[in-house]
C-alpha cells in the first residue's frame, strides 16, 4: 500500500512587507517560494477527516524529505528545517497492527533525524543520534520500518541539534485495528509550538551569560510597595530578602519568553486564525500536541467545556474541565460539542503569560471570536521552592551532607521495593523527606528539596484559584488498568537538577557526558521516583516504555510517555524494562535536554 498525498488546496500568499501584525503575520507562516505542500488555507474538510493547515500522509509506505526552506512568521525572511516543505511537517496517519516502512532524505548540509515520540518500537528504529544510532548525515536516505503496535495521538521531530526549534514537528495519528471507543463527527489535530526569527544557539548563548535575559516579569519597586501594603514593612522586607539569599527570582516562570517567541497553532501565528470548521451540535475532537521547544501552554475555550479522552495516546476516562496545561511532548485529546451558530476562539497562552495564540471553531469561514487578554502572571510560592517545607522555615532549603549514597551501576540513588527514605512507607501522609546524591554537591546545582510535595491535584502556578475547572494530574486514569500487574521488584531515584545562574540542567547533579547510564535489567518491574529540585517544571520523557503513573500510595493512575514534574515535587511511575537496547530519558525543554539534562537507558 503507498502513500496516499491529501494536500490542502493552495492559495495565494501574501506579501510580508505590506502588513505586519503583533501577533504575527495574518496569513501564518507562509513559504516564500516553493513547496506545493505548505497551504495556508483554514480547514474546510469533510467531517470526519483530521485536518489543519498541513497535508495528511496516509498508508504503509512514506517518502519524507527534510531540507531547509524558507519562511516568514513575523515579517522577516527566515530559514527552517521542514520535513516535506511542510511547517508543521505532515500528518502522518498509520493503522495499528500495519508495518510502516518510512524512507527519510536529508538535502541538508548538516545531519539530520526523526524521533517518533512515544512510539513503541526497536530501540535502531527511535532516531536518537549517539544512542539509538549514528543520524542520517547529508544527502543520505535512512529506512525506518517497525510494526505499530498502538494507537491514538502521537507526534514526531528531529533529535538533531535545535531542528525542532527551528520548524521539524508533527503530528501522527494511528486508527485503532478494532474501531474507535470515542465517537466524533469532526477530528482535527491542534499543534502548538514555538518560534523564534533568532539563531537557536544565540537564544543558549545568551540564556548561559544571562539564565533571565528574556524574563520581563522582574521584581519591581511597585511589587515591593504593594507588599507592604498587603503585609507591613517588616513582612515585605524580609520576603525580598529571602528571594535575594536565595539568588532566585520568584517570577522565573519560563525561560525564553514572547519577547522573542511567537506562538503558533498548526503553524499558524495568532493574526493567522487558525479555523476548524464544525456544524451545530456535532461532537468535535480536537487532539491537542505541545510541540513547544520550550513552552508549557495552558489551553482553554471560553464559554464551552471540554471533555478529556485521551492523553498520551491513550483513552482515559472522561473528565470535562475548562482549562488544561501541558508541556512540550504531552498530547491531550478532547471532545466538545458546541451547540450555538457562533464562533469559539481556541485560546492557548504560554504559562509565563507573555504571550499566546489562537485558532477559531466556526460553523462557517471567516468568523472569529473575542480573543480573551492573558492572565496575569503569579509568582512562585515557597511551596513550589520547598516543598511541604515551603510554609515554614527555611530548613527545608539546608544542605543534607552525607545523607545518601549512589548506585552508579543504575545510574540513581536505589532502594529496596519495600522502603523510602527516611524510614518512610510509600504513601505515608506525612512529608517525605530525601537524600541527596554526592554528585547534587557540586557547582551544577543552586538548589536541594529535601521535604517535596507529592500532591497531584495541583494544577500549577498561574491555574490555582482561578475560578475555572482546570486538569490535574489527579483526574487522569488510563482505562483498562496497568499494561504490567506486577508490583515494584527495585527502585531507582533521580532528582532533575540545576543551576539557574550558570544555566546548566542535569539529574543528580551531573550533565550528560559527565555522567553514567541508568541500567534496567530485562523484564524487571520498576518504580522510578522523580524529585524536582529546581524552581522551573520538567517534562521528563523516557523513550522505548511506558510509564504508569501512580499515586503517592502506589495506585495506578495512567500510562504516560512524558510526565511534567512541578517545582519541588515528587512523582512516580513504574516502568516495565521490556525494550531491549539504549534509550534516551531527557527534560524535553529542548534547551534543558541540550545543557545536560539527559541520560542513557540500557536494558540488558
Amino acid at each position: 500500500m503507498k502513500t496516499k498525498r491529501i494536500s490542502p488546496p493552495l492559495t495565494t500568499l501574501p506579501d510580508p512587507s505590506r502588513r505586519r501584525f503583533v501577533q504575527g503575520l495574518a496569513a501564518g507562516g507562509a513559504a516564500l517560494g516553493l513547496s506545493p505542500l505548505l497551504g495556508t488555507a483554514r480547514a474546510q474538510q469533510a467531517p470526519g477527516t483530521i485536518t489543519g493547515m498541513v497535508p495528511v500522509l496516509s498508508g504503509t509506505e512514506f517518502d519524507l524529505t527534510i531540507a531547509e526552506t524558507a519562511v516568514n512568521f513575523t515579517g522577516k525572511p527566515r530559514m527552517a528545517t521542514t520535513v516535506n516543505g511542510s511547517i508543521p511537517s505532515p500528518i502522518l496517519r498509520w493503522r495499528e497492527g500495519d508495518t510502516i516502512t518510512l524512507r527519510v532524505t536529508n538535502r541538508m548540509s548538516v545531519s539530520t533525524s526523526i524521533h517518533w515520540h512515544g512510539i513503541i518500537l526497536p530501540t535502531g528504529m527511535d532516531g536518537v543520534p549517539g544512542v539509538s544510532f549514528e543520524g542520517i548525515a547529508p544527502g543520505e536516505t535512512f529506512v525506518y520500518r517497525f510494526k505499530v503496535e498502538q494507537s491514538g495521538t502521537y507526534w514526531y521531530h528531529s533529535h538533531s541539534g535545535f531542528q525542532e526549534q527551528t520548524g521539524m514537528y508533527g503530528a501522527i495519528i494511528i486508527d485503532p485495528a478494532r474501531g474507535n471507543r470515542i465517537r466524533a463527527d469532526r477530528d482535527y489535530v491542534v499543534q502548538l509550538s514555538d518560534w523564534t526569527d533568532e539563531d537557536p544557539l544565540r537564544v543558549l548563548a545568551k540564556l548561559k551569560k544571562m539564565s533571565d535575559y528574556y524574563n520581563f516579569n522582574q521584581l519591581t519597586a511597585g511589587d515591593f510597595f504593594r507588599d507592604v501594603a498587603d503585609s507591613g514593612l517588616g513582612n515585605a522586607l524580609g520576603k525580598r530578602r529571602m528571594w535575594n539569599r536565595m539568588r532566585m527570582n520568584p517570577t522565573d516562570l519560563a525561560d525564553i519568553s514572547a519577547y522573542t517567541y511567537t506562538f503558533l497553532m498548526n503553524g499558524t501565528p495568532p493574526a493567522g486564525n487558525w479555523t476548524a470548521l464544525f456544524k451545530p451540535g456535532e461532537r468535535v475532537r480536537l487532539r491537542f500536541i505541545s510541540s513547544g521547544t520550550q513552552s508549557f501552554f495552558d489551553v482553554r475555550i471560553p464559554g464551552l467545556k471540554m471533555t478529556v479522552v485521551h492523553v498520551d495516546g491513550v483513552d482515559v476516562e472522561p473528565v470535562t474541565v475548562d482549562e488544561f496545561r501541558f508541556g512540550p511532548g504531552e498530547t491531550c485529546d478532547v471532545i466538545v460539542e458546541p451547540t450555538d451558530d457562533r464562533a469559539w476562539t481556541i485560546f492557548a497562552q504560554a504559562m509565563d503569560r507573555t504571550g499566546y495564540t489562537r485558532g477559531t471553531l466556526a460553523p462557517r469561514p471567516g468568523m472569529e471570536a473575542d480573543v480573551p487578554a492573558p492572565d496575569e502572571p503569579e509568582w512562585l510560592t515557597m511551596a513550589d521552592m520547598m516543598g511541604n517545607m515551603g510554609q515554614g522555615e527555611m530548613g527545608g532549603m539546608q544542605n543534607m551532607q552525607g545523607m545518601g549514597s549512589m548506585d552508579h551501576s543504575s545510574g540513581g540513588m536505589v532502594h529496596s521495593a519495600h522502603t523510602m527514605q527516611g524510614g518512610m512507607a510509600m504513601g505515608a501522609a506525612a512529608p517525605v523527606r530525601v537524600r541527596h546524591a554526592r554528585t547534587e554537591y557540586g557547582p551544577s546545582v543552586d538548589m536541594r528539596v529535601d521535604t517535596p510535595r507529592t500532591n497531584l491535584d495541583d494544577p500549577g502556578v498561574g491555574l490555582r484559584n482561578n475560578g475555572r475547572r482546570v486538569l490535574t494530574y489527579a483526574d487522569l486514569h488510563t482505562i483498562g488498568g496497568p499494561l504490567d500487574e506486577r508490583g515494584a521488584e527495585r527502585e531507582i531515584e533521580l532528582h532533575l537538577t540545576g543551576n539557574m545562574e550558570r544555566y546548566t540542567w542535569s539529574l543528580d547533579g551531573l550533565e550528560f557526558g559527565k555522567s553514567s547510564p541508568v541500567h534496567f535489567r530485562h523484564n524487571e518491574r520498576l518504580r522510578v521516583i522523580l524529585l524536582n529540585d529546581t524552581m522551573m517544571t520538567h517534562p521528563m520523557h523516557l523513550h522505548g516504555m511506558w510509564s504508569e503513573q501512580e499515586t503517592p500510595e502506589g495506585e495506578f493512575l495512567a500510562r504516560r510517555h512524558t510526565i511534567s514534574v512541578q517545582p519541588a515535587q515528587r512523582i512516580s511511575f513504574l516502568v516495565t524494562a521490556d525494550a531491549l537496547g539504549r534509550w534516551a530519558w531527557h527534560c524535553h525543554l529542548l534547551y534543558h535536554m541540550d545543557a545536560g539534562m539527559f541520560r542513557e537507558v540500557v536494558v540488558a
